[in-house]
């Protein structure tokens, strides 16, 4: 019995070393394809990398290129500013504004104590400058002080600036109707009432004898003197006597 047994003992060792080599065998060529496999791996990485690091590198000179301004071999040109629409340069200047032909500087007003002045109107006085006593006012029948001269005239004469000056205010009142206020320079003021079409506005300078408007109907406060000029002056907002600086 052993004897028949020790054959088949044989057979299945050799069959058991044939396995053992065979996987031995498996086992080394998938450790080299493995191995192949990493190196190839390894090698694509490396490639990879070296253009992302050329790709880096060409980015950043470009951008180095894109910054330089006015260099030897590359010049940048200044976008030119735009004013008013007109396109100029650093260097340009813009025109300064030109003053309004035509437009005459008002002279300076220097009126004094010493300077004469013309009569606003044609006409006897008929009622005198009075501030240290009363007079007689016939329409309103009652004795009162007067800052002002009245000078009788007719509907429609011309009343004249008495000295050159600049027309301040144009006010209409009860008593002196429209009345023209010019200022004559270092607080002196003359004011013209009971006037019609006054062709003068505020702030317009006028010359000696310049037509400030025209004699109207006379106001409920003078019905019974008649037509006239209401004309009083001033120094620092205080009457003065007229009569002390009209010439003959």
């Amino acid at each position: 019995m052993k004897n028949d047994l020790k054959p088949s003992l044989k057979g299945k060792g050799v069959a058991a070393g044939l396995v053992v080599c065979f996987v031995a065998a498996i086992a080394m060529i998938g450790t080299y394809t493995f191995n192949q496999y990493k190196d190839g791996m390894q090698e694509e990485l490396t490639q990879i990398e070296e253009q992302s690091t050329k790709a880096k590198e060409t980015r950043n000179t470009s951008v180095g290129q894109d910054l330089v301004i006015n260099t030897p071999d590359t010049q940048v040109k200044e976008t030119p500013k735009v004013i008013n629409e007109t396109t100029v340069t650093e260097e340009s200047e813009v025109e300064k504004p030109i003053a309004t032909a035509g437009k005459a500087e008002t002279p300076q007003l220097n009126f004094n104590e010493n300077k004469l002045i013309l009569w606003p109107v044609d006409g006897d006085v008929i009622l005198s400058y009075s501030m240290d006593k009363t007079v007689y006012f016939q329409t309103l029948d009652q004795y009162k002080y007067n800052p002002a001269l009245i000078i009788s005239g007719a509907v429609g004469d011309q009343v004249m600036s008495v000295e050159r000056g600049v027309v301040k205010s144009i006010d209409v009142t009860a008593q002196t109707g429209t009345t023209v206020t010019v200022d004559m320079g270092n607080g002196y003021e003359a004011i013209y009432g009971q006037l019609k079409e006054v062709p003068v506005k505020v702030g317009d300078y006028v010359a000696t004898k310049t037509v400030l408007g025209y004699l109207s109907e006379p106001t409920k406060y003078y019905s019974v003197e008649g037509c006239n000029l209401y004309f009083e002056m001033r120094k620092d907002g205080e009457p003065i006597n007229p009569l002390e600086y009209l010439g003959e």
